[in-house]
This record gives structure tokens, C-alpha cells and sequence, in this order.
């Protein structure tokens, strides 16, 4: 396996000639980080994403056997707002497939799409993270350089808040359609739930998979530009525990 290996600031990034590759090493880490903190916590609590670009770490993680899933908690880091229940492109949706119900969580905690007030479920949903404090995220960066649904005029390295509700950019809209999950920008619904950035990066460990040429010049902004709002993702270089997995194609541009 080629790895071609970059290091700017605080952050690791790791690059891959291929998406399985990357899915495979990036799983591999993450499992053995899970089972490094089962060694010395009773139980642990991570954060997923929910996008397309996950499909090869989730898979691949999935099949490590020997992780301990029922001392788990899961979470979720965003939610569009109006979905619903059963809406295909909602986030608790597909990570139910992709990963929730395929192994023994001891809790999963989905943000709900359909509730009636957004702010009393930004309000729950802090309050499930503010008393199970996250340990891993598994992550990745949008076109814009967004980390969950922190797009850069909504983005705050300083936020208050656990959870907030966004207004969504253009680009972050047009993506959702980028990557199939919407025949159309018109029926991307225009707000959501989202992590803030403070509560994405307070975990010990940060695991940000990005593949695919879609991403290219977010993953190179988020490596070599300035750090702040204007690209979020940057906020991952001051972590001191954060990796970043790339593919051969979100990788050309580093």
C-alpha cells in the first residue's frame, strides 16, 4: 500500500491511491483507538457522519469483530430540519444503515428531523452530549470546507452553543445533489441541526475521512490556508489528535 504522508500544524493527513485503502487504514486506526480507551473506560461515547463519503471507513469498520460495541454510545453530528421520519437523505437514516443497525451500540442517539421546535431539540440533543462526553469523532470536510453543517457564514471556533440551527449555503446545498442524495437543489431543505465546531473538535481523537475530486480544493484549503471561519475545516489543525484520510483524488491538490 502507497501512503503518501503530510503534516500541517497539529494535523496528520494520510493519502491513499484508492477510497477502499483509505476506508480500510482509516478503519483499522479507528477500531484500535476504540479499543485503546475500552482498556481504561468502562464505556465510550462517538460521534459519526452521515454522508456517501463514508461508505468505504464504515464498512470496513464495521467488520472489526473483536470491538466491543455494546460499551459504546453513538451520536450523530447534524440533521436537516422538515425531513421526514423516514426520509431516505435523513442522517439518523443513513447511518442506521450504514453502521447503527448493523452492530450492538449500547445506545444510539439520533437527532430528530421532524420536531416541531428546532431550538428544544438543539436543546435535547446538548443536553445528551453535555453528559456523555464524546471520546471519537469519525468525520469528514464538504466542498466548502464545512465540518458538519458549519458552513463558514454560519462557522464559529468560538460558538457557545453545543448544537445550533443553520441556515445552509448554496455550495453545501448543491452538494447534497453532487452526491445523489437529492434530485435537485429545490428539494434540499435550506436549515438544519449541526454540532458546532467547539463540540466537533472537543473529542480526544478526530478521524476526518475526505475522499473524492469533489473535495480537492476544500482538503487543500483546509491543509495550507489560513485558519478561521472562512474554511472551518482548518479548525481540525489545532486539534493535536485529529488525522485526516484522503484518497488520490481529494489528495491532488497537496
Amino acid at each position: 500500500m502507497n501512503i503518501k504522508y503530510t503534516e500541517s500544524d497539529k494535523l496528520r493527513c494520510y493519502s491513499f491511491e484508492t477510497r477502499a485503502e483509505m476506508g480500510v487504514y482509516a478503519a483499522r486506526d479507528i477500531a484500535d483507538e476504540i479499543k485503546r480507551q475500552l482498556c481504561e473506560k468502562d464505556e465510550i461515547n462517538m460521534i459519526f457522519a452521515a454522508a456517501p463519503s463514508q461508505n468505504d471507513v464504515l464498512s470496513s469498520l464495521i467488520t472489526h469483530g473483536e470491538i466491543e460495541w455494546g460499551r459504546i454510545n453513538a451520536f450523530h453530528m447534524d440533521e436537516y430540519i422538515g425531513l421526514e421520519a423516514d426520509a431516505p437523505q435523513g442522517f439518523g437514516n443513513f447511518l442506521k444503515n450504514a453502521i447503527f443497525d448493523r452492530v450492538p451500540f449500547k445506545t444510539v442517539n439520533l437527532i430528530d428531523s421532524t420536531a416541531d421546535d428546532p431550538e428544544k431539540e438543539c436543546a435535547r440533543y446538548s443536553d445528551l452530549l453535555n453528559s456523555h462526553k464524546c471520546d471519537i469523532i469519525v468525520m469528514w470536510i464538504g466542498e466548502n470546507g464545512h465540518i458538519a453543517f458549519n458552513d463558514p457564514h454560519v462557522a464559529d471556533f468560538n460558538d457557545k452553543k453545543t448544537v445550533k440551527v443553520v441556515s445552509l449555503d448554496e455550495v453545501c446545498r448543491q452538494q447534497q445533489v453532487n452526491d445523489g442524495c437529492f434530485e435537485s437543489i429545490d428539494s434540499v431543505p435550506k436549515y438544519a441541526l449541526t454540532l458546532t465546531v467547539p463540540t466537533l473538535v472537543a473529542p480526544e481523537a478526530v478521524f476526518c475521512i475526505v475522499p473524492a475530486k469533489t473535495k480537492a480544493q476544500a482538503v487543500k484549503n483546509t491543509v495550507y490556508g489560513a485558519i478561521g471561519e472562512k474554511c472551518p475545516a482548518t479548525a481540525l489543525r489545532l486539534h493535536g489528535n485529529a488525522k485526516l484520510y484522503l484518497d488520490a483524488e481529494s489528495s491532488a491538490l497537496i
